[in-house]
């Protein structure tokens, strides 16, 4: 028999043995990928703290970045003029929409116009069936002579009666009684004439003609279709586009300036920009306002007339409005990045010498998004940080790290450098329009 006892004394070495060896392997590797410590060799370069760089080689602001001067960029406040811009949601009205409709009943027998084509005043745009009208005129002056040759010959007896009568050869009755006829048939022959002009007229309305000048829309009634006197279907339809309007709404906190500048008479200029405020369509002027405000909205109705030479706004059309309230003069002007909001109200970091910032607290005005009014804590020249804010706090030391191409020198270049004016929603802010 094979003593067991034996054999697994036997193993016991062995398995020490092995866990010995895997536990030095163990620390071996361990030690081998020990991250390095802090201490670098002589001659070796620092690696540079994790985070992203400019073009210069610095660090970017608000990227992380190893301790000492906080890396930010700074931009001059300015003095210049801000113009003053409401904006609203507005909708393109013509100035007069016309519903042509027949005055007379008949057949239609022409229609002289092409849809959507621009027509002035009394041109002819269909034409009615005239026989019906030509027979009326026709009867009515038969009549009209009828009595015409009554009336004569009973003023002959009259003058005729009254030498008799002055020779006493008749009685006065006959005489009066000649007289009166005399204004009956005056009054018939009155009758007849108006019944000539009606006629006339009825003939007239058979040929119907455009009352303005405007674009005419899709004809609604086909040659040979037979016409009501007034029908409820109309013929066509005539907008006037030249000029045209714009209906608007400014809310009640924004009329202030709008109504002082109105009321002496000043024409605001008033733009009106595509659907999506990219691109200017029209240049108009304020032309009036309602005389009482919306109470479910608290809003004031206003109008604006564009001459619209290039049909450029068309009737019932979505325009977004810009309200040319004011122009303030000599402001100062600071980036809208610069400014911050805390708990203690509207401050910015400015520069404190050329290596330290400090808080200035401000009181603001209108904004554009881009620049806003500083009316109190700034002066023109002084300079704010526009990136790294999220870092400093009163007295940090920082690294200026400027890029002139970003940052205007005055809002005449800001405002010129931009493509299209932006604006602000008209019930708290206001905007700075290209080329102030």
């Amino acid at each position: 028999m094979v003593d067991h006892s034996m054999q697994s004394s036997s193993r016991s070495p062995r398995r020490w043995l092995f866990g010995l060896l895997v536990l030095l392997v163990v620390a071996v590797v361990c030690w081998k990928f020990w991250p390095a410590g802090t201490d670098q060799k002589e001659g070796e370069k620092p690696k540079a703290a994790a985070g992203h760089t400019g073009k210069s080689g610095a660090m970017r602001p608000g990227f992380g970045g190893a301790s000492g001067p906080i890396p930010v960029r700074v931009a001059p406040a300015v003095k210049g003029d801000f113009p003053l811009y409401y904006r609203a949601l507005g909708t393109v009205t013509a100035l007069n929409t016309i519903n042509v409709r027949s005055r007379v009943a008949g057949e239609l027998m022409k229609i002289a116009f092409e849809e959507g084509q621009m027509v002035k005043a009394g041109d002819l745009l269909a034409e009615i069936d005239p026989r019906p009208y030509q027979n009326a005129l026709l009867q009515a002056e038969g009549t009209l002579l009828q009595n015409q040759a009554q009336l004569k010959n009973a003023q002959v007896d009259v003058e005729r009666y009254r030498g008799l009568f002055k020779e006493d050869s008749i009685a006065k009755q006959t005489l009066d009684t000649a007289e009166a006829l005399v204004g009956q048939y005056l009054g018939t022959v009155k009758t007849n004439q108006a019944a000539v002009n009606d006629a006339k007229l009825n003939l007239e309305f058979t040929k119907i003609r455009a009352p303005i000048t405007g674009r005419v829309g899709l004809r609604q009634l086909d040659v040979g279709n037979l016409v009501a006197a007034n029908d409820t279907t109309a013929l066509a339809i005539i907008t006037q586009t030249q000029p045209i309007s714009v209906v608007f709404t400014l809310p009640e906190n924004s009329l202030d300036t709008v109504l002082a500048r109105y009321h002496t008479g000043a024409k605001l200029p008033v733009e009106a920009w595509d659907r999506g405020d990219m691109k200017i369509q029209a240049s108009g002027v304020l032309q009036s306002l309602d005389n009482h405000i919306d109470v479910t909205t608290g809003t004031l109705k206003f109008k604006a007339r564009y001459d619209n030479r290039d049909q450029a706004l068309f009737p019932n059309q979505f325009v977004n409005v810009h309200l040319l309230a004011d122009t303030l003069k000599d402001v100062v002007l600071a980036p809208s990045a610069a400014i911050q909001f805390g708990t203690n109200g509207t401050f910015v970091y400015a520069m404190d010498g050329d290596k330290k910032v400090t808080v200035r607290p401000l009181k603001v005005g209108a904004s554009d998004g881009d620049n806003t009014v500083i009316t109190e804590g700034l002066a023109a020249g002084d300079r704010v940080v526009l990136e790294g804010t999220d870092r400093l706090k009163e007295g940090s030391e920082v690294e200026v790290v400027n890029d002139s191409t970003e940052v205007p020198t005055s809002p005449t270049e800001h405002l010129q450098g931009k493509s299209a004016a932006k604006t602000t929603d008209a019930t708290v802010t206001d905007k700075a329009k290209k080329g102030a």
